[in-house]
This record gives C-alpha cells, structure tokens and sequence, in this order.
C-alpha cells in the first residue's frame, strides 16, 4: 500500500435551487453553506470533508453554483469548437451576466476537482417536465466524468415497491445520456443512512482503479462509524426500555388514623384508587422525562439539536396507533404517553394532587391507562406488605414498538434547513416494526419480568438490547429490501446475539 495519502472528490451539480446545499448538509452532517428558497444562493464553489482515514485519505465533497439559464450557456458553449476549454478561459462579468458566470463557476470545480459528478434532480417533477434537463446533461457530457444522479425531494418515506418505481422512471428516462453511470434515491430531507451506504458503495465503483484501494478504506470506515452509531442507538433506546420495566412507585399506604377514617367516610380523604393513580401518575411523569432525554440522546448522537426533541415525538405520537382495548380517544391520550408526546404533566403532580390544569391532562392519561381495567397499563404487587405498581407486559411492548418508531424518525432526519425540519414517521412503518417484534415475541414472552426480577445487574438487559437491535435490523431490511443484506457482508448490519439468532 503507497503511503501517499490519496484524495477522493465528489462534485454536487443540478440546475438551480434544486436543493443542493441541503444535501451536502445531510451527507456532511453539519450545517454547511447556507439555505433559502431562492435562486443562486451558492455563488462559491465550497469543499467539504466527508471522511477521512488514519492514513491520510479524504473523501470531499463540493457543493457548486447551480445552473441557471442552461439552453442559452448550451448554446453559447456550442460556438467553441472546444467548449469548455474556451469556457474556462474566458473572464465573464459576474456582476452582468451573473447566472452564466455562476454555471462557470460550477463547472470549473467539476472539471478540475471531481472523480465524480453528482448530478441533482427534483424527483417530485416527471423527468419529460425537466426542461433544463437535456441541456444540462449535453453540458456536463463535455465534462468527460462519470455522472450520477440523485433524486432529491422524493416526499414522504413511502412503501419500497413505490419509491422504486418512480426510480424506474427516471433511469428509464436517462437511458439516452450515456454519461449516466447511475441512478439513485437520495433525499436531503427523508432519508436514512441505508441510503447513504447504496449510494457510497454505488458511486465508489466509478473512482478510476487507481484510488480504488483508498476508497475501499474510506468506505470501511463509513461502515464502521454507521455501525457503532446504529448499536450505540440501540443501547440508548433499550437502556429506557429496561428502565421503565424496572421502574416501580409505592401505592401510599391507608392511613388508619380514626380522622382520616372518618375524612374517608365522608368523601375528604384519598380512597384507594386515587391512592393507586397517583402512583401510576408518578411512572408516567418519570417515563415522559426519560424519553424525551432518550429523544435528546438520540439527537445528539446523530449531530442534530437534542432540544428538538418534543417535535420528533409528536410526530411518532401523530403517526403511532396504540393497539389496546381502549377507545380511540383514550388511544390517543396512550399514544401521547408512550410516544414521549405527553408533556407538562407535573405541575400538580409533585404538589400531590390531580387537579385541573396540568394535572387535569394527567388525569386524562391515566383514567385511559385504567379505563380497561388497571391490568393493561400496569401491574400490583404486595411485597412486606407494601403494594407497588408498575408498568404492565403489555404496556412495555408497546413502548418496544414506540421506541423503534422514534429510531427510525431521528434516523431519517434529513439536516434540511438547520435545525429540526418536520419530516415523516409513516403510518405504515408501524406495521414493518409490529412484524418484526412479533418475530420476538417468544424471547419477549418472559423479558420484563426477568428485567424486574434481576435489577441492573442481571442479563436480561443485554437481552432487550439484543431484541431491540434485531427489531431495527428487521424492520431497515423490509424498509429497504436488499439494503441491509449488502450491509451484511461488510459487517455493518448489526447481528444478533447468539441467543436471539433469526433461523
């Protein structure tokens, strides 16, 4: 292996304001350059480092000028018997003509930086209505790079059979232009990291063979920086989980005093089932602040604002059904909870009483909590003589599913305009993550117990952060069919335990 460390460069092209900044935001991670609904915001060429190895190699990414009025720089560019040779020479007035010399811009970079272009398009648009589109592509074929193309504003996540046809129909589309090595999905506001590994493994087949070892060692180390990120959400996730199954409130003990006997009598003391929901009040205030902590951690883990938290479970709550036998506004009022969706919920709380304001909506979410009958959202139990509730089986596995749910929309956050852009969390991802914690259900027949029986200490923890894990995996798989498998053989999809193995 040369001990030169080699550099590797992408350049990020598409007609103007087609959302070109807000990708390098999300592939870089950080938020780069600056975005605005307007046209020739970049009027700079910008690098970005992307990766970079212990050897030295770096991965960079340039984010250009869009292309304004394409039909006329194609023609202009037509009157040189050598194009872009006679257009990268030419002094162009930037302030007169701006819009050409912005395409020079863009260009330039492309021709004297790039291994490969990658060239932008707005998916939502049908090709045939991209008017600029042969212009361009007649453009960058004087380039002489290898082109790929990205489409960008795909929508909301939708069902991978649909995604894939609109796919279709743009590569069908560019069959023509022979300069197009590839097409792909890759959306700056919805997308997950298993985009991003097709895409790194797609365009790295087009790196001319003698960067071909650095590639691969820039790409190892994507892998591996996506694969720790993936495990490590799983153990901020699974450590809530284990921490709401362990969590317990003491239900007050009857006060056998003859005045507050005779309060009781006449409707002035606490009965028994005010005593017991205000337990049950208790675990689900502490369950409220975990998860939004466990929101902020997952946030900050993926470099996004952890004080965005709130918006993120929302919208799992918007899109999240509780399956119980509860009616649909007490679902609601269950989906808020268990979603982290619930808040502002102690204001009376820690005063001790459920009165209106805050508490009235604790009232609320608890009276849903035990309109079933308390089995559903919690368990009793009498140890010395002292009752103690808890969270109920049931109650947990939804909370399993809720939480995968909230992986999944942190996960798909696109950087967009800065902070936090309210993206999608589908309805129907519920269903792909119930399917694969049904595929759980014997290991989770007997899991919150044991959690509650052994303490932190015992292995039942690993235990749920393996089911957790392997939910995820599952559900990225059926989200993104062939994805996942490809990962595999690079070791970045996480596997399960020995104990959890999938036959």
């Amino acid at each position: 292996m040369s001990d030169t460390p080699v550099h590797i460069q992408f350049a990020l092209i598409s007609h103007t304001n087609n959302g070109k900044t807000t990708l390098a935001r999300t592939l870089v991670g950080v938020d780069v350059g600056e975005v605005r609904d307007a046209a020739h915001v970049t009027v700079f060429a910008e690098s970005h480092l992307l990766l970079k190895t212990t050897e030295g190699d770096t991965l960079q990414l340039w984010d250009t000028p869009g292309f304004g009025d394409s039909v006329r720089l194609l023609k202009r560019l037509g009157m040189a018997g050598n194009p872009i040779g006679w257009f990268l020479r030419e002094v162009l007035d930037r302030y007169r003509d701006r819009p050409f010399w912005l395409s020079q811009q863009a260009l330039r970079t492309a021709r004297d930086e790039a291994d490969v272009v990658l060239y932008l398009v707005n998916s939502s648009e049908h090709p045939r209505d991209a008017g600029y589109l042969p212009a361009e592509m007649r453009i960058l074929a004087w380039l002489g790079k290898p082109v790929v193309v990205l489409l960008n504003q795909l929508g909301p996540p939708r069902p991978a059979h649909e995604e894939q046809q609109e796919q279709t129909a743009w590569k069908q589309h560019l069959d023509q232009y022979t300069i197009v090595r590839d097409v792909l999905a890759l959306d700056a506001f919805a997308r997950c990291w298993v985009h991003e590994r097709v895409f790194y493994e797609a365009v790295g087949k087009l790196v001319e063979e003698p960067k071909q070892a650095a590639y691969a060692r820039l790409f190892a180390l994507w892998e591996a920086n996506n694969r720790e990120r993936f495990l490590e959400a799983m153990r901020i996730t699974s450590a809530q989980l284990a921490g709401a199954a362990r969590d317990s409130e003491p239900v007050e003990a009857d006060d056998k005093t003859f005045l507050k006997s005779a309060m009781k009598a006449v409707g002035l003391g606490k009965s028994d089932q005010q005593r017991q929901e205000r337990a049950m009040g208790l675990l689900v205030e502490r369950l409220n602040q975990n998860i939004a902590a466990t929101t902020g951690r997952l946030l900050a883990l993926h470099q996004l604002d952890p004080s965005e938290a709130p918006k993120i479970n929302a919208r799992v709550s918007k899109n999240f059904t509780v399956r119980a036998p509860v009616d649909r506004a007490q679902a609601g009022l269950l989906g808020a909870v268990v979603s982290g969706a619930a808040t502002g919920l102690s204001a009376d709380l820690m005063a001790g009483g459920l009165t209106f304001g805050a508490g009235a909506l604790l009232g609320g979410v608890v009276g849903a909590l035990t309109a079933a009958g308390a089995a559903w959202g919690f368990n009793t139990s009498t140890d010395r003589n002292r009752t103690t509730m808890q969270f109920a089986d049931d109650f947990l596995h939804t909370l399993l599913v809720s939480s995968i749910l909230r992986y999944l929309a942190v996960a798909h956050f696109g950087r967009g305009r800065g902070n936090f852009v309210e993206g999608e969390a589908p309805a129907f991802w519920q269903a792909e993550v119930e399917g694969a914690v049904a595929q759980q259900a014997q290991r989770l027949a007997g899991l919150w117990q044991a959690l509650r029986s052994e303490g932190e200490s015992g292995k039942a923890a690993a235990d749920v952060e393996a089911v957790a894990t392997e939910v995820a995996r599952a559900t990225l798989a059926k989200l993104y069919p062939g994805a996942m498998e490809a990962g595999a053989a690079g070791g970045l999809s996480p596997q399960p335990s020995q104990s959890l193995r999938l036959p």
